[in-house]
């Protein structure tokens, strides 16, 4: 039985046996503490139509698609899909600012068009395909984040998605272990730029970022600067962000809902793209004004007691240090730091918590707390920081300190759940 034909009339795939439905297909995708495979009889029993599976001995009937790989059939039906669209399909990935780059180009885009987008930062080997299958036939235009922590990957979501056209955010310091240092980070990132210029994409790009110039020295495909197009001037990020943004010979003033300078490159990438298709400066700013940050992304919040900058989605040796040089340098008063482990960073772990740690005593009006086995081994023996090595050491200090009328940045890696302290803040 072909899957592209059962596809057309179960367009709704389901990789999560609880969530099953009727006209559906499940897909037993396969992870590291668990096989698809063994609940594909439950989806079923649940209302799927079909399950693909890739054990031989789940298919009991015919209800059951065998094939040998569910992950390469699942990619192989998006390739498919995407090959029957001639719809322009955006890309994005870089080290920091994905999510919030490809939100604001949603937001801009919308204005004009409609927009299909990647869900939160579901941009891997399972996310791009599953995004791909979920685009509904009104869309004019898709907008896929592409993230990455090999090698290779970028290539192989390409190759799935088609982009025509795309950009890099940024450049820098993450999953290091994966790509094996910096260098690995850029060849890795490159391979955007690489299948647009194959495929004669368009390359959205900032100019005043050498390391993307440098990569695009080459080109031969069309590339788009930021500048040609649009510029814009930090004015205040106190903590909300106020830029000055000019396109088209006019000066826009812009109030927007996000936290951090280093959000004006995210603007950027969304007015310059917005601009190239087609949507005018006053609705650019309109959209980028009423986007309203996410899931512990620059999120600004208030409690009882503080005012808090919630940026622990993510973080690497890169993004901390931006977000503790906005925090310092436009944050005004009491101030507080709290910092958890950076993830993935192999090797360079040791060396760049320390960086970490040599940025924080530079500042001397700024209380610093730092978690994880990481920072505690940079940070044990510094009087003026306060170090902990595991979470619950910290949640028993702070529900001891008990910080006031503070403003207080939290930044770490997913994985060390920084959200368990708000609740103490």
């Amino acid at each position: 039985m072909n899957i592209n034909d059962l596809y057309a009339k179960f367009p709704k795939i389901i990789t999560d046996s609880r969530k099953a439905h009727a006209n559906s297909m499940f897909f037993a995708l396969k992870g590291d503490s668990f096989d698809g495979n063994s609940f594909a009889a439950q989806a079923l029993d649940l209302g799927c139509n079909f399950a693909v599976v890739d054990r031989k001995e789940v298919a009991v009937d015919e209800r059951y698609i065998l094939v040998d790989n569910v992950l390469n059939a699942l990619q192989d039906l998006a390739r498919q899909r995407r090959k029957q669209s001639n719809i322009p399909v955006v890309a994005i990935t870089g080290t920091n600012g994905k999510t919030t780059t490809k939100e604001l180009i949603k937001c801009v885009l919308e204005k004009k068009y409609d927009v299909y987008a990647t869900s939160g930062n579901f941009n891997n080997h399972i996310g791009v395909p599953l995004t791909i299958l979920e685009i509904p036939p009104n869309t004019q235009i898709a907008i896929i984040e592409m993230g990455a922590n090999h090698i290779g990957e970028i290539k192989t979501l390409c190759d799935i998605a088609r982009p025509t056209c795309g950009l890099i955010t940024n450049i820098g310091k993450a999953h290091l272990e994966g790509f094996g240092g910096f260098e690995g980070v850029k060849k890795a990132k490159k391979e955007l730029y690489d299948y647009l210029n194959e495929h004669n994409g368009k390359i959205f790009y900032n100019d005043e970022n050498p390391i993307l110039s440098a990569m695009l020295e080459n080109a031969k495909t069309e590339t788009i600067r930021y500048n040609s197009i649009c510029k814009g001037k930090t004015v205040s990020a106190s903590p909300y962000l106020q830029v000055d943004l000019h396109i088209d010979g006019n000066t826009y003033p812009v109030s927007t809902g996000m936290a951090g300078a280093y959000n004006l490159e995210n603007i950027l990438s969304a007015a310059c793209v917005g601009s190239y298709f087609g949507v005018s400066a006053e609705q650019i700013v309109s959209a980028i004004e009423a986007y309203t940050p996410q899931n512990n992304r620059s999120q600004v919040s208030r409690t009882a007691h503080n005012q808090l900058l919630l940026d622990y989605y993510n973080a690497n040796p890169t993004s901390m240090s931006e977000s503790l040089k906005n925090f310092f340098t436009q944050i005004k008063g009491a101030k507080m730091v709290i910092l958890g482990d950076m993830f993935e960073l192999g090797d360079e772990a040791a060396k760049e918590h320390s960086a970490i740690i040599s940025l924080l005593l530079q500042q001397h009006d700024v209380i610093s707390v730092v978690a994880g086995k990481h920072f505690y081994e940079a940070a044990k023996d510094v009087p003026q920081i306060f170090a902990f090595p595991e979470m619950e050491e910290l949640k028993k200090w702070l529900s001891n300190k008990q910080p006031k009328d503070m403003f207080i940045l939290l930044k770490g890696s997913r994985g060390m759940k920084l959200e368990q302290l708000t609740d103490l803040l």
